[in-house]
Parts: C-alpha cells; structure tokens; sequence
C-alpha cells in the first residue's frame, strides 16, 4: 500500500509560521545593519534567515501542520528575506557606486527573485523534488551575501575589482533563478540511506572546515552549488541523454 500525501490544511499554525517569522525577521534585520555600515553582521542575518528556511518546512512536514496559509507566508517571507534584502544590502554595500548601472543590477535580482518564488509556486505539483529549475532565491541570496565574508580575506591588489565582480553577480544570480539551470533541491535522501558510511565521513570533514575557515567555507560551498547546477545542466544532463536515446535506438533496432 503507497503512503498517501497528507493533505495541505487551511489553518494557521503557530510552530512552522514563527519559524519563518523568524526568517523575515533576521532578513529586515540585514538591511538594518548594512544601512549602519555593518555588512558583515548583514550577511550573516542573511545567512541565518537561510538556516531558518529551510528548517520552517521541514518542522511543518515532520509534526503534520502544513497549511495553504504557511505556503503563502513562506513565499512572501522569502521574497522580502532573500530577494529584497539582500539586494539592498548589495546596493549599500558597493553597487550605489555604478549609479544607474547598479540600480539595474538590483532590481534585475530582486525582479527575478519575486518570478522564481511565483513559479516555483505553481509549478510544484508536476516537477521533480530531486532537482530545482532555476536557482532557489535562498542560494542566490547567499552566495551573493558570501561576497561581503571573503572580502577581508583577498588580496589587496584584488580588492579593488570586488565592486564590479559584485555587480556582475548580482546580475547573474538574477538571471540564474529564471533560468532552466537544474539544481539538486536535497529533498531525496536515497543517497544517505544507501551509503550511510561515507555520508557521516562526507558531514565530518563539512563540519571541520566549517570550524575551520567558516565565512571561505560558506563561500565556497555557495560557488560549488551555483557552478555544479551549471556542470550537470550543460555537460552531465545533454550526455546522459544522448546514451538514452542511443539505447532506445539499439533496442528497436
């Protein structure tokens, strides 16, 4: 007998929305900060309104109190939490510079941000829960934050192009969320259970680079999900789907 899907309540429950209050929350909190000047505490509210995230669903999911209500909240919390936020944070931290130019920078993210989440809304039903299409708003919202922690950490002599690498990936990531780029949504765990062994050495060796170097960790890790979307989307994907069709060929035949 198949597990049927729990059904999606109309209530108002308090565990899963305080969650994503929560979220909303430390995002304003982010903008807040970035307008005194503190673009590291801004990021990291960035930062920790991801963790709250994408922990709101999953305590609705695990104790049964999902709603139309949470699905709707969670969206307009994102947009402001990691579409508008951030690109005003982005805005203040360097792209008022480019005047006109950084502007356009802004609104292309936060644009494209508000048509992610209204796709992702109406397109959940019939996509596949393995893969994303088009970059999630939390990993865009992130990655360009992650800019802001690394930036201590660079040379002197690179420091100076950070403003135009900023605009240039304000853009990108904009365009990377409408885009058809497939990334891993994490929600399958068929991988954990078959090899649980070399999942706990994989989340040991996370973990100590984490403690280790935490503000380039978080950077890299954002750049590897954004450059490994791109890797399977235009080079492992077309490949695995020329061996299909070359297998459907060879057993008509």
């Amino acid at each position: 007998m198949k597990d049927e899907k729990l059904p999606i309540h109309k209530g108002v429950y308090i565990l899963p929305n305080m969650i994503t209050t929560i979220s909303l929350f430390s995002g304003v909190m982010g903008v807040i900060y970035a307008m005194d000047g503190r673009f590291e505490l801004a990021a990291l509210a960035i930062i920790f309104s991801g963790l709250m995230d994408g922990l709101d669903g999953k305590v609705a999911r695990l104790t049964h109190t999902a709603s139309e209500f949470g699905v709707q909240y969670d969206s307009l919390a994102d947009c402001v939490a990691f579409g508008v936020s951030p690109a005003l944070i982005m805005w203040l931290w360097h792209l008022h510079t480019f005047g006109r130019l950084g502007c356009a920078a802004v609104f292309i993210y936060a644009a494209c941000g508000a048509l992610r989440l209204a796709r992702f809304n109406i397109s959940t039903a019939s996509t596949s829960k393995r893969f994303f299409v088009g970059l999630p708003i939390p990993g865009a919202a992130c990655t360009a934050i992650s800019l802001i922690l690394i930036e201590s950490y660079l040379p002197q002599f690179v420091q100076p192009a950070m403003p135009y690498f900023a605009l240039v990936m304000t853009a990108v990531l904009g365009i990377l969320m409408v885009s058809r780029v497939r990334y891993f949504s994490f929600k399958e765990y068929d991988f954990v259970r078959a090899h649980p062994f070399s999942t706990m050495v994989t989340a040991m060796l996370i973990f100590a680079l984490i403690i280790t170097a935490p503000k380039i960790f978080a950077f890299l890790l954002c750049f590897g999900y954004i450059i490994g979307g791109l890797v399977y989307t235009f080079m492992i994907l077309p490949r695995r789907n020329r061996e299909l069709l070359r297998n459907l060929s060879l057993s008509g035949e």
